[in-house]
């Protein structure tokens, strides 16, 4: 099973979980919640109230909507956004995903709530059969493993 679920702290709110737009879309469309301003050179953090779900050997990636750039001059900083199973249901914010957007343009972008900012694609991933055992485990939400 995968899919998406409304985090905690965001149940009360009329959220619309992420969906493909089309039968052959590869990508869940990922909308805001809340309206958003960011100014030329500034990364701001997009509010989604969602959360993800997944299989043990699967990752969300979290990729910009094609159109952000064109349209918005904004994009993803680190270029594409991951989301580890164990993320879901951490004890920081509940796996409750955060869009990172940074404005490479010159003016200030306004971001509407509902927006559709990003798209995540479900993926299996291989893990090397020579590594160490992992025995850490998540300890937080948002840029909690380099902590």
């Amino acid at each position: 099973m995968r899919g998406f679920e409304v985090a905690k702290g965001y149940l009360s709110l009329d959220i619309q979980l992420p969906k493909r737009s089309t039968m052959h879309s590869a990508g869940y469309d990922i909308s805001i919640i809340e309206d958003l301003e960011i100014e030329p050179g500034e990364i701001k953090l997009g509010v989604t109230g969602v959360k993800a779900f997944m299989q043990d050997d699967e990752v969300l990636l979290v990729y910009p909507r094609s159109s952000l750039p064109r349209r918005y001059h904004l994009t993803i900083p680190n270029n594409v956004g991951i989301i580890d199973k164990d993320y879901y249901g951490n004890i920081d914010n509940d796996g409750a995903i955060f869009i990172s957007l940074y404005n490479f343009g010159k003016e200030t972008v306004y971001l509407k709530k509902g927006e559709r900012v990003a798209q995540g694609i479900f993926q299996k991933y291989l893990i090397s059969p020579i590594e160490e055992k992992v025995e850490n485990v998540r300890n937080g939400g948002f840029g909690s493993t380099g902590k």
